[in-house]
């Protein structure tokens, strides 16, 4: 099948385009990066993941084993529906300024504490085996969230060696927030 180049609308901060960005280059398709400064309500990333996993099958992002491929998808739901959107920018507007902070440590760490308890059961060096996965691509970004909103990381030590192992990964350092074309100048690597 052939497949032309794909064109990502993307802001620097945004967890969703981070997972998609992984992707592509966990898979090395070259794509243009067309930034926008206007945050989208997510949802449609985890199918873009699929999408290039079907049009683009190497190297794999969910598992051949169809167990091993349900756990896969069921974190990063977990992480992409049940964690990432009750921090976003939109939810935290409706919290209040003066609950922001709070708010989002608070549902980052109840959806970290499911996390963390999943993955004493399905992890080996990343998430699900010994393999990249999507819930890798989806772990990464929400762990900068927690960082970013100064969650204490100290009670999942299996997340933070898991992400600790994925950061070392050439595809998620290129993919990295502080290394997009719209990324302001204080906050490059």
């Amino acid at each position: 099948m052939q497949v032309g180049k794909p064109v990502l609308y993307s802001y620097f901060r945004s967890s969703c385009s981070w997972r998609v960005r992984i992707a592509l280059a966990w898979k090395g398709i070259d794509y243009e990066t067309v930034p926008v400064n206007l945050i989208k309500e997510g949802g449609h990333q985890l199918a873009i993941i699929e999408y290039l996993e079907e049009t683009r099958p190497t190297p794999r992002l969910l598992p051949q084993d169809p167990k091993k491929r349900v756990l896969v998808r069921m974190i990063s739901d977990l992480i992409a529906s049940g964690i990432q959107p009750l921090q976003n920018l939109s939810v935290l507007k409706q919290v209040g300024q003066e609950n922001q902070l709070a708010w989002a440590q608070k549902v980052i760490s109840s959806g970290f504490n499911a996390l963390e308890q999943i993955l004493q059961s399905t992890v080996g060096k990343y998430c699900v085996g010994d393999e990249v996965s999507m819930a890798d691509l989806c772990l990464v970004p929400q762990v900068a969230n927690a960082e970013r909103y100064k969650v204490d990381l100290t009670p999942y030590p299996t997340i933070n060696r898991i992400n600790k192992s994925l950061l070392a990964l050439e595809a998620f350092q290129v993919s990295h927030p502080c290394r997009q074309p719209d990324t302001p100048p204080e906050l490059r690597a």
